[in-house]
């Protein structure tokens, strides 16, 4: 078998197969994945995805997890857009000067 030359980056949680069932568990904690990506992929809907987190995880960690994707306007692909909106318009080269 021959080797690479390119460096193997190891990563804390490293994104699974596709077909994995862990996948969906992996993108509802990324925060860069919205809701309608892992519709995109999967075909399962928030609510589903909802559904699966809640008996794949412990109690404790089901409520941070609910907390943290309701705070957050990055898990639903509109409500990034209009925040990334917000942030353009805060940073127009015009306040640089």
């Amino acid at each position: 078998m021959k080797k690479s030359h390119r460096p193997i980056t190891k990563v804390k949680n490293p994104e699974p197969r596709l077909d994995s069932p862990n996948w969906v568990i992996w993108a509802a904690w990324a925060d860069r994945v919205t809701f309608e990506e892992i519709k995109k992929k999967t075909g399962k809907s928030e609510s589903e995805v909802i559904k699966i987190m809640r008996n794949s995880l412990k109690p404790s960690s089901f409520k941070l997890w609910r907390k943290r994707a309701k705070r957050q306007s990055i898990k639903h692909g509109k409500k990034f857009e209009i925040s990334r909106k917000e942030i353009r318009r805060k940073f127009k080269k015009n306040d640089y000067i």
